[in-house]
């Protein structure tokens, strides 16, 4: 089935229903919660619960629920994105122009384009960790059963399925190593890179990190500048990496290891010399 069909028999599905957060009833619910905990304060002078009465009286009744809603939210708001994708797509294709390709450009810069948001790939991931964790349980449903980790030919990759004909594809192997990411990092821009690596085309050491590098270093991929002091760390694909391909990620470690030591000892023998005017 084509896509432009696929959308037109999900939005009508929507028509009398909008997919939005109930705010304002979570909120009402945080409000007891703080004047229970206060009271509970007042008592026995706890810190920090481990359990809250009010948020698990309130909040598990509606578990599943609450995930199909945020099911129905990611769903909503990927497919319009994939939607707004071929839309610009097909401009620039008629028009002989780049104008679609420049709006999707600023839209990642102003970090509004959902397929290229690191959270969508730390969610996919999480997903998954989370199936793995209680595989044999039988709770709530999840929030994505179409989320996989693939290898093809040992190049890794996140993959899921909204519908039939709709599939979204991340690659996690590294431009720049060509090996499967390490110790992740996603730029602003939405590429993936290993830690190491972004460091490397940075021109920073894994000492100084990402934070120090300067605004005018570029992406080795899109080639946009700034893209490194909004850096973030993808734990839970990490996570993900590390159990699925155990025996790669421990030699992977190793050379990791050797690697950061190397430069971190490098790196205060010249904060020595540095201090003694060597």
């Amino acid at each position: 089935m084509k896509f432009c069909k696929i959308y037109q028999d999900y939005m009508q599905g929507q028509e009398n229903q909008l997919h939005a957060v109930d705010f304002k009833k979570l909120k009402k619910i945080l409000k007891k919660c703080r004047e229970d905990f206060e009271s509970h304060q007042e008592q026995d002078g706890q810190s920090c619960p481990r359990h809250c009465s009010v948020c698990d009286g309130k909040l598990q009744k509606n578990h599943v629920a609450l995930i199909q809603e945020g099911k129905d939210l990611v769903t909503y708001a990927l497919i319009n994105a994939i939607a707004v994708r071929k839309i610009l797509k097909k401009y620039d294709k008629i028009h002989y122009s780049k104008q679609g390709q420049n709006f999707k450009s600023k839209a990642q810069s102003m970090h509004m384009e959902i397929l290229q948001s690191p959270w969508l790939c730390e969610l996919m991931a999480f997903h998954i960790n989370l199936r793995e964790e209680k595989v044999k349980s039988n709770k709530a449903p999840a929030l994505f059963e179409g989320c996989s980790l693939n290898f093809d030919d040992e190049n890794p990759s996140l993959s899921c399925e909204l519908f039939d004909s709709i599939k979204i594809d991340i690659d996690l192997t590294c431009s720049i190593c060509l090996d499967t990411v390490f110790d992740p990092v996603s730029l602003t821009c939405g590429h993936i890179f290993c830690h190491t690596c972004a460091c490397s085309a940075a021109s920073v050491t894994i000492v100084d990190g990402l934070k120090a590098a300067e605004p005018n270093e570029k992406c080795p991929l899109c080639r946009k500048t700034g893209v490194y002091e909004g850096s973030l760390h993808l734990e839970e694909i990490n996570i993900l990496l590390s159990r699925s391909c155990h025996e790669h990620w421990e030699q992977r470690l190793q050379t990791e290891r050797r690697e950061r030591i190397r430069q971190v000892k490098e790196h205060w023998e010249s904060q020595c010399r540095a201090f003694m005017g060597v």
